[in-house]
C-alpha cells in the first residue's frame, strides 16, 4: 500500500511547528485524535461528566474492538488503562510466583520492568536470570531454551527496547515458551503501532503498550491484553468495585473478563483519544507503516553515518525505527536543547533506562531519533545539517 504523505502530514498539526523525530517517545498526533479529545471534553462541559459517559457509551465500548482489532484478540481479552507501564505491572504483580521461581528476560528489558523484577526478588524471593544475546545483540534463543527448567515460572522481555534500535524475535521465543508451557509476558510498548501486532502469532500470555508513542494517541492511556484462559485464574494485586463488584456484605466477584484490571475512574475523553488512534493507524495499515517508517529510519543511519565523529548505536538483525547515536565532542543533553530552540526533535537516552545492555555495551548517554511515517526524508536532511553545524 503507498500511503498518501501529504493528505497525512496535512492531518498532522504539529508538523507546522517543529521537524518532530521523536515518535519513541511521544508521537505527533492526528487531527482526528485531538478532535476526539476535544469534542468529548467540550460534551463534558456542557453536559456534565457522568452523562457525557452515558450520551457516548456505545462509541466508548467500541474501542474495546478497536484495540482488540489492532492486536488480534478478543475484546474481552482487552484492559484500557492509563499508561504501558501500569498494564506491565498489573500482569506482572498478578501473577503467583513464589521464593525460588524463575523469570527469564532479555539484556535489552526496561528499567520499569526490571525494577519490578527486582521489587519481587526482594520480597518474595524469585530469581532473575538474563538469557544473553547473541553477536548481532539479538536475544540468544539457543541459550534462552538452554536456560530453562522446571523452575522457570515466567519468560518477560521487550520487544522492541527503548533505544538500541534492536527488535528482538518476539514470536520465535513465544513458540519456546509455548512448547515449555511457560507464562510469557511481553512488553510492546514501541512495537505498537510501528508495525503489525498478532498475539497468536506472537504466542504470548500478556501484551502491554501505549497510545502516545508510535500509535499517535494521546498520553495517559494504555493497554493490556490478557489471554482468556488465564483471565480467571488471575486475582489483579489492586481491585475497586468495578473490577470486583461487592455482591454481599462478606463477598466480592471479580469481573470475567480482562477488565478485572482496570478501576472505575479514567478519563474518557483520552479513551476516546485512543481509539481514534487506533482507528486511524488500521485505516492507513500497520505493514505499511512498517515499511514507511524503516526506510526512513535506514535514511537516517546513512546520513548519521557521514558525520564525522558520530557513532550509531543500533544492534539486532532486524532494526527498527529507534535510531540511537553519539558524537564524539558533543554533550547528548546540550545538543538535543540546541535543536530545540532550532524546532528539530528528537531526545537523549541514559545508560539507566537499559542499564544492563548500557553495561554490557560501555554504551553513553546518547541522541535518540525515532522518525515515523508523517516524516520526511528532507525533514532528516535537516536534522543532519544542523547536526553539522553545531
Amino acid at each position: 500500500m503507498n500511503l498518501d504523505i501529504d493528505k497525512i502530514r496535512a492531518q498532522t498539526p504539529g508538523i507546522n511547528h517543529s521537524v518532530h523525530l521523536l515518535a519513541a517517545g511521544s508521537a505527533l498526533m492526528p487531527r482526528q485524535v485531538v478532535d476526539a479529545v476535544i469534542s468529548y471534553t467540550t460534551l463534558e462541559s456542557h453536559i456534565g461528566g457522568y452523562e457525557a459517559h452515558a450520551q457516548e457509551i456505545d462509541k466508548l465500548d467500541a474501542v474495546y474492538q478497536h484495540v482488540a482489532d489492532l492486536v488480534g484478540a478478543k475484546r474481552q481479552e482487552i484492559a484500557i488503562v492509563e499508561n504501558a507501564t501500569a498494564a506491565w505491572c498489573q500482569a506482572f504483580y498478578a501473577l503467583p510466583l513464589k521464593a525460588g521461581d524463575r523469570i527469564l528476560t532479555c539484556e535489552a528489558e526496561y528499567a520499569a520492568n526490571y525494577v519490578a523484577f527486582l521489587q519481587r526478588e526482594k520480597r518474595d524471593g524469585i530469581v532473575i536470570d538474563v538469557i544473553p544475546s547473541d553477536n548481532m545483540g539479538t536475544l540468544d534463543l539457543d541459550a534462552m531454551e538452554s536456560m530453562i527448567d522446571e523452575r522457570v515460572a515466567l519468560i518477560a522481555i521487550t520487544w522492541i527496547p527503548t533505544n538500541g534500535g534492536l527488535v528482538n524475535p518476539a514470536a520465535a521465543v513465544g513458540k519456546i515458551a509455548k512448547q515449555h508451557g511457560i507464562t510469557y509476558l511481553l512488553d510492546a510498548c514501541q512495537a505498537a503501532g510501528q508495525m503489525a501486532v498478532d498475539v497468536k502469532k506472537l504466542g504470548c500470555d500478556f501484551l502491554s503498550a501505549t497510545g502516545r508513542k508510535f500509535l499517535r494517541g494521546p498520553r495517559g492511556t494504555g493497554f493490556l491484553y490478557v489471554a482468556e484462559h488465564l483471565i480467571k485464574n488471575l486475582e489483579p494485586i489492586i481491585i475497586d468495585h468495578f473490577a470486583a463488584p461487592w455482591v454481599s456484605k462478606n463477598q466480592y466477584q471479580l469481573r470475567d473478563d480482562a477488565r478485572r484490571f482496570e478501576n472505575w475512574e479514567n478519563s474518557y475523553a483520552l479513551r476516546a483519544g485512543l481509539g481514534a488512534s487506533v482507528e486511524y493507524a488500521m485505516e492507513i495499515g500497520l505493514d505499511a507503516i512498517q515499511d514507511r517508517v524503516r526506510q526512513l529510519a535506514d535514511h537516517l543511519r546513512n546520513s548519521l553515518s557521514e558525520i564525522p565523529g558520530a557513532t550509531i548505536h543500533d544492534i539486532g538483525s532486524e532494526q527498527c525505527a529507534i535510531v540511537s547515536f553519539s558524537i564524539e565532542g558533543m554533550d547528548p543533553a546540550k545538543t538535543v536543547e540546541q535543536l530545540r530552540a532550532m524546532n528539530i526533535m528528537i531526545g537523549a537516552s541514559t545508560p539507566s533506562s537499559t542499564l544492563l545492555d548500557a553495561e554490557r555495551r560501555s554504551l553513553p548517554t546518547m541522541m535518540r531519533a525515532a522518525p515515523h511515517y508523517y516524516n520526511t526524508t528532507e525533514e532528516i536532511e535537516k536534522l543532519i545539517s544542523s547536526l553539522k553545524k553545531l
